[in-house]
């Protein structure tokens, strides 16, 4: 019987939190990706693909607790095993992930300071100027998502061939949406939506940061854990076998 301080019921608590971490990594990439997918009609593609990251270390995550789970409960000491390997190796890339949006968020931070900075304002200048068919869509999703209008401030529409209403902006720029509000420049946002994009890249990059890092640290304790029932079962199987 597995008593409440047993190895394998203290191994199964951590291995559930384990679980919910993995399916909280999932579900906020998923609810993310199209966020960083519109990001991507003003800042570049690759901002889309954090969004997948998460996707995947939240499945690999998903997959491995269950299969502890599943070598803990039939005391399989080779699936603990194989469960202790991989999580070692996702330790060490949630570790390097975390560092690596933290050398993004310093890139942020720095933005203004290099080439990333013009890069990322030619684009969005461009979107706006073209306002094309394709990308309409999305810049008016990020304009009424993060409370900006236009590349750098309102002004910008003044100069758009693809919008053409050089005395109005787009009714996504509204503080209040209404139809036609866009005429009325008084109640529409100034902020640029690049300001707005760094500002919220610069949070995001530093809480996914925050968390895979965490889950790094949690995790060796995790190891420890399967490495500890892994023995254990090993013991119990001698002991049988004897």
């Amino acid at each position: 019987m597995c008593g409440c301080c047993s190895i394998k019921c203290v191994f199964v608590f951590f291995n559930t939190i384990f679980l919910a971490s993995g399916v909280a990594l999932l579900t906020i990439g998923a609810l993310q990706f199209s966020t960083y997918s519109q990001i991507g009609t003003f800042a570049g593609d690759g901002f889309s693909k954090i969004a997948i990251v998460l996707i995947v270390v939240g499945v690999t995550i998903v997959l491995v607790s269950i299969l502890g789970h599943v070598g803990a409960f039939i005391s399989h000491s080779s699936m603990v095993s194989c469960f202790i390997g991989i999580l070692i190796v996702i330790i060490v890339l949630e570790i390097f992930t975390g560092a690596a949006f933290y050398i993004l968020r310093s890139r942020t931070v720095l933005i203004q300071m290099n080439q990333m900075n013009s890069a990322m304002n030619t684009k969005a200048q461009r979107a706006i100027n073209e306002y094309s068919q394709e990308k309409r869509q999305a810049i008016d999703g990020i304009q009424d998502k993060f409370k900006c209008c236009g590349a750098s401030s309102y002004a910008d529409w003044s100069q758009s061939e693809g919008w053409g209403k050089y005395d109005a902006v787009p009714d996504s720029c509204c503080v209040e949406k209404t139809e036609g509000c866009g005429k009325d420049k008084d109640k529409v946002y100034k902020k640029g939506c690049t300001i707005a994009i760094k500002l919220f890249l610069l949070k995001n990059l530093v809480w996914v940061g925050a968390v895979c890092i965490a889950l790094g640290i949690g995790e060796v304790f995790g190891a420890i854990l399967g490495f500890c029932l892994c023995l254990d079962i090993k013991r119990k199987n001698y002991e049988d076998i004897s």
